[in-house]
């Protein structure tokens, strides 16, 4: 969401990417330097297509604009980080603030009951990658996962590190709650899982990066405390996202 990362954008200088996309899409981008690296950040943009002019959220136009950017960039990218906002657990040691590096991705509302390995391709989990793995992808236990380990990273600055579960809605029913209870989820989002899968389509590492705004299994709805926390996330992210740059730029991923 654009208010995620305007303070990022605002704090690193970044201008405008007007190339990147076609101007009929509502995907926007911002590039810039930081050290040796070139930074961009990309975000979904304003519905255009339901006319309601709001944030663009959810695995769709996370997925397409993903796929676009990289496909655009190609060998220019060397990691992806999927920076955002996310729901914790209580029952998970989660609080507001929390900063999570995510060790895997699944989702826990696509449901698809069938025979035939239906079961396993709806949870759609991707695992880090272990930290010797090759940086060109290849083949490794976790199959086409492109999911770095981030544990030494975590390490080094202090975060938690955890399972992102990924779904389209931003509260859950009983049975969302079970899927992330078996998916071992620390925090919950909206994209993760589908900018994970798309990473792996084309091979390019990813590395999530999430800011508590809401309590998931807590007393306030989570819409509530979603709006009256995220501010002070994206603020957080901010701080964040320099660190994580500080600490990746000049490494090769298998050095992380």
């Amino acid at each position: 969401m654009e208010p995620e990362a305007k303070p990022f954008v605002e704090h690193m200088g970044l201008e405008k990417d007007e190339e990147l996309f076609e101007p009929h899409l509502p995907f926007e981008a911002y590039s810039g330097t930081h050290k040796d690296a070139t930074v961009t950040v990309i975000t979904n943009g304003k519905d255009n297509v339901y006319n309601t002019g709001v944030d663009n959220v959810g695995t769709v136009p996370a997925s397409l604009a993903t796929y676009l950017a990289l496909h655009k960039l190609k060998d220019r990218v060397d990691l992806l980080i999927n920076a955002g906002t996310s729901g914790g657990f209580q029952r998970k040691g989660g609080a507001i603030g929390d900063v999570y590096l995510t060790t895997a991705v699944s989702h826990h509302d696509r449901r698809i009951p069938i025979p035939g390995g239906f079961i396993p391709y709806g949870i759609g989990r991707l695992e880090s990658r272990d930290s010797n793995s090759s940086d060109d992808g290849g083949d490794n236990k976790n199959g086409n996962s492109t999911v770095i380990n981030p544990q030494k990273l975590a390490d080094m600055l202090q975060y938690k590190t955890g399972v992102v579960s990924t779904g389209n809605s931003l509260d859950k029913t009983d049975t969302c709650d079970q899927h992330m209870m078996a998916n071992d989820a620390s925090v919950k989002d909206m994209e993760a899982a589908a900018i994970a899968w798309t990473c792996a389509l084309l091979q390019k590492p990813f590395l999530g990066i999430k800011v508590v705004t809401d309590i998931v299994d807590g007393d306030i709805p989570t819409q509530d405390e979603f709006m009256a926390n995220l501010a002070t996330a994206a603020k957080s992210l901010q701080t964040a996202l320099p660190q994580v740059l500080d600490a990746v730029i000049g490494k090769k991923c298998s050095d992380l």
